[in-house]
């Protein structure tokens, strides 16, 4: 029996699959904003909202930053570039990397992106309250900082 109690799983208790679920509900209740309002796709907002806060970068430091796969980044950048708000330029050291940024247009619609997401969070702390949607900060960014590490058995 205890060797059975040891191998059982109660995901709901587990904290990797409980984070997972608490990002997928939060991830998916802003994504109807960015959704309804410029018709992006997650890989899409991630890509300008990394951009807009950055600068110039290359795919693959957006793909770092935003633990996004090279395809998925790939193909926001795709889209991106055919709405006009995201422009390539080829590295004057080393030709075979490109730079991205945001075009005036991209800007301006990152900028109108970015209030709604302030906003979104505001009104998130409020359904939370302050005292929780603070110790869930902290907690995150504790993650964050310990498990850089591998802590792999």
């Amino acid at each position: 029996m205890e060797d059975e109690e040891k191998t059982f799983l109660a995901l709901e208790a587990f904290i990797p699959y409980k984070l997972n679920r608490a990002a997928e509900l939060v991830s998916r209740q802003f994504a109807r904003i960015y959704k309804d309002r410029a018709g992006l796709t997650r890989p899409e907002w991630r890509t300008l909202a990394t951009l807009g806060q950055y600068g110039t970068l290359t795919a693959t430091a957006i793909g770092a930053h935003s633990s996004m796969h090279k395809t998925k980044v790939s193909r926001a950048v795709q889209s991106l570039e055919e709405r006009k708000w995201l422009k390539r330029s080829i590295d004057e050291q080393d030709r075979r990397v490109e730079r991205l940024a945001l075009t005036r247009e991209g800007a301006r619609n990152y900028r109108e992106l970015a209030q709604l997401a302030h906003a979104f969070q505001l009104k998130l702390r409020d359904v939370m309250g302050e005292t929780d949607f603070d110790a869930l900060d902290r907690g995150l960014a504790a993650v964050e900082a310990r498990l850089g590490k591998d802590i792999s058995m």
